[in-house]
Order: C-alpha cells, then sequence, then structure tokens
C-alpha cells in the first residue's frame, strides 16, 4: 500500500511540476523559460523514479515518450540527431515480421491436428470471429475518417525513408489479387511481401492439418518452437523500446514542435472512442442475443482484463481467462479451444486500432485513399495480424508491414510510436473481453454453457 501511496505522490508530483514548467516557459524573459525547462526535467526525473519503481516496460515506455516530448522541445537540432535510434529499434521489429507470422499462423491452423475433427464448433467459431472482426474494421474505418486525425500533420519525409515508396499501390483488383500469391517465399521474406508469407502460411498450415499425426507432430513442434523463439526474440528487442520510442518522439518534435501532439491526440481519442463503440455495437448486442449472463461475466471477466491492461499483452491474461470462463460455466473443453484459437483470430480491438492508425498514416502523408483501396488494405491487415497477440505492441510490425506493402512513407507511424504504449493497453483489454465473450457464446450456442460440474482447482483459484 506504501508503495502505490508512493507511486500516486510521485505522478501528482510530476504532473505539477510540468504544468507549472509550461506555465513558465509560455512566459516571457529568459530567467523564466530556464526556470520551466528546470521544473519540467525534474518532473521527468520524478517519473523515472516512478517507473525504476514499477519494474516494467510499459511505464520506462511512457517516460521515454515525455523525456523525448522535452527533448525536442528544448533541444530540437540534438532531438534530431537521435533519429537512428528509432530506425536501430524499427529496424529490429522489422526482423520478426515474416518468422512470427509464419510460425504463429502455421500453428494456430495446423495445431489442431485434422481440420475436419474441429467440427461444428470451429466452423461456429471462425464465422463468429469474423464478423466480429469485420464489425470492428468498419468501426475504426468511419471513426477514423469522421475525425480526420492525421490531416494537417506535416511529416518530413527523409530521403533514405523515401527510397522505392514512390510506385503506386495497384489500383485493378486483378493485380491486388495476384499479388497475394506468392512465387517464392524465400523473395517475399526478402522483400517484406508479408501477406504473400500470410498465404503461404495459410495453405502450408491447412496441408500441415491433413497429414496424419505421426509426420504432422514433427513439423508442428518445429514451428511452435519457432514461435516461441520470436516471442522472446520481440521480448529482448522490446527492451530497446524506450530509447526507440524516445528518440522517435523527440525526432518528430524538434522536427515539426508540438503541434504533432495536437494529432496524436485526436488519434487516441478517436480510438478510444472507436473501442468503446465497438463495445457497445459489436460485443453488447452479441451478448444480448445469447443471453450471456452480464453481471456475472464482468465480474469475472476484470482480473483477466485488468492484467491485459497493465501488460499490454494478451498472453498474459490467457491462464486467467481460461480460468475464469470456467467458472463462468463454459466447459474446458471449449475454453481450451475458443479462446486461443481467438488469440489468432479475434483481435477485434487491434483490428480497431490497426483500421483507425492506417488510415491516420494516409492522412498524415497526404496520400487520398479511396474506399475500394480501404477495404484491401483492410483485409490485408486481417491476414497479417492473425497470431501475435502475445507480443507486446506486436501491432507495430504488422502496420509497418502493411504501410510498406501499400507504399505509404513510414515517418508518421514514428509519431504513432509515441503514443502506442496508450493505444496498446486499451486494445489488448478489447481483445481479451473479445475473447472470453467468444468462449461463452460458442458454448451457448452449443447448449453446452453450465451443463458441467466446475473443477475444485478452479473455484479455488476464484476464490484466492
Amino acid at each position: 500500500m506504501l508503495k502505490t501511496k508512493l507511486e500516486r505522490i510521485l505522478l501528482l508530483a510530476a504532473a505539477v511540476l510540468f504544468a507549472a514548467g509550461i506555465a513558465l516557459g509560455a512566459a516571457l524573459g529568459p530567467l523564466l523559460h530556464h526556470m520551466g525547462v528546470a521544473l519540467r526535467c525534474v518532473a521527468v526525473l520524478l517519473l523515472a523514479v516512478f517507473a525504476f519503481r514499477r519494474r516494467s516496460l510499459t511505464p520506462w515506455i511512457f517516460v521515454a515518450m515525455v523525456a523525448g516530448a522535452e527533448l525536442g522541445f528544448d533541444a530540437p537540432a540534438l532531438a534530431i540527431s537521435l533519429r537512428v535510434f528509432s530506425d536501430i529499434f524499427l529496424r529490429l521489429i522489422k526482423t520478426i515480421v515474416a518468422p512470427l507470422i509464419l510460425a504463429t499462423l502455421i500453428t494456430g491452423i495446423a495445431g489442431h491436428g485434422d481440420l475436419k475433427s474441429v467440427g461444428r464448433m470451429g466452423i461456429k467459431s471462425l464465422i463468429y470471429f469474423e464478423v466480429v472482426t469485420t464489425i470492428a474494421l468498419v468501426i475504426g474505418l468511419v471513426a477514423i475518417n469522421l475525425s480526420h486525425a492525421g490531416v494537417g500533420l506535416s511529416i518530413p519525409t527523409a530521403t533514405a525513408a523515401s527510397e522505392g515508396l514512390t510506385t503506386p499501390p495497384p489500383t485493378h483488383w486483378q493485380d491486388f489479387l495476384l499479388h497475394m500469391f506468392p512465387e517464392n517465399l524465400a523473395k517475399s521474406v526478402a522483400e517484406g511481401q508479408i501477406l504473400q508469407v500470410a498465404v503461404f502460411a495459410v495453405i502450408f498450415g491447412i496441408a500441415l492439418a491433413t497429414i496424419n499425426e505421426e509426420k504432422r507432430e514433427p513439423l508442428l513442434r518445429l514451428f511452435d518452437g519457432l514461435s516461441d523463439v520470436m516471442f522472446k526474440f520481440t521480448n529482448v528487442v522490446m527492451y530497446f523500446a524506450p530509447l526507440g520510442v524516445g528518440a522517435a518522439m523527440a525526432f518528430t518534435v524538434g522536427q515539426m514542435g508540438l503541434g504533432v501532439l495536437v494529432n496524436l491526440g485526436k488519434l487516441l481519442l478517436t480510438l478510444y472512442a472507436a473501442l468503446v463503440a465497438f463495445g457497445l455495437i459489436g460485443l453488447l448486442p452479441a451478448a444480448l442475443l445469447f443471453r450471456v449472463p452480464l453481471r456475472r461475466f464482468l465480474a469475472l471477466v476484470a482480473e483477466p482484463a485488468t492484467i491485459a491492461f497493465a501488460t499490454s499483452t494478451s498472453e498474459a491474461a490467457l491462464p486467467r481467462s481460461m480460468e475464469s470462463m470456467e467458472a463462468l460455466g463454459v466447459p474446458r473443453r471449449i475454453v481450451a479451444f475458443v479462446i486461443p484459437a481467438g488469440y489468432s483470430f479475434n483481435l477485434a480491438g487491434s483490428t480497431v486500432y490497426l483500421a483507425v492508425a492506417s488510415i491516420f498514416v494516409a492522412q498524415a502523408a497526404g496520400i487520398h485513399l479511396s474506399l475500394g483501396q480501404q477495404l484491401l488494405m483492410m483485409v490485408t491487415l486481417m491476414l497479417t495480424s492473425k497470431g501475435i497477440a502475445g507480443v507486446p505492441r506486436a501491432m507495430l510490425v504488422v502496420l509497418l508491414a502493411t504501410a510498406a506493402t501499400f507504399h505509404l512513407p513510414p515517418e508518421p507511424i514514428f509519431v504513432i510510436l509515441g503514443i502506442d504504449t496508450l493505444a496498446d493497453m486499451a486494445r489488448t483489454t478489447i481483445n481479451v473481453v473479445g475473447n472470453c465473450l467468444a468462449s461463452v457464446i460458442i458454448a451457448k450456442s452449443e447448449g453446452e454453457f453450465g451443463t458441467e460440474s466446475i473443477s475444485h482447482v478452479v473455484l479455488e483459484g476464484m476464490t484466492e
């Protein structure tokens, strides 16, 4: 309790010092200006103490974002020179894309063995997942096209980053359809054609699921091991995230001024509004239609949702999610199938974010996308976002890959890095709640909700 109280004091003191520093900085006179800078630097130090006490990566990323904005405002020349660190971070992230999506998609599809044995429950789950994901995409697209959060953001495009981005995306559906299918997997990986990698993984996963278990298991263990290694690889790379995010924020503020924060605020408000709308328009009607006991569901899903919000990773909340839904009355076999499958195919919160963020990138770059082009981009995002819910801030991987596929400049993504932590917390929470609800709905549709006795171990865990 003392630790929590101290952390609140640190945050409150930092906020007060920042407000005072901004006020003094806006005043006339060099003395007051320097006093404002000093107060804001002290506030950053207090935030660093807060992050050190939490011993978590997320607070450090937030502190780096604030420190980067401060550095970009007070020392723009130095801040601009730090861009190399954000470029290093983005390069490391890009190396994860192809092997991670390849391994997780193949494992997710083939992990249940023969696809025919999945049967009715699998078909219902996939239909439900795609309906919910489509609703999420529509809400995200409507929200960002109404708010125009990226319009007016002047992005200084670096020459190196702009190379190879002048070719327009395919304008005819035949070109896009042909572009989806790989002619050589190694070539697709080397060129960063992640949609082609995803298509290959889907077909390979289906083929792997249809062969006998003796031949399937070694390959399944290989790809499962590869996905675990890539998760660990991502975790290692994310230790570099505070420096990368701080440098990205310092560069953008130093190059464009604090005006960029207005667009970031609009983007964040747009995302949160879209997620709330999705909960009311997408999840709530589904729960009412299948007569889900909402009060009990919300009480039991609160803990895994809190874990997801705090850690920004759905994987951290997976064990508690399964336990909670079994305690609610969902049979274990349905929980064990639907929730893990949902982690690959039902990332509704992330889908809303990707819809909002991808169009934000186009708006910030001054690129007009027709409705057809936006829908094609959404189809790409739906495919490439499958199977990476367990990696914190992994949506950046998908966003960078999709931007490259559609020849959008990466500079606006540098801006989004600054608020990705706050966005990740909300979208991950929706992912977890949506997957928990999916398990209840599938159990209800199968007529098996509340038909099995709840394990004593599960009940004991819920009462701790």
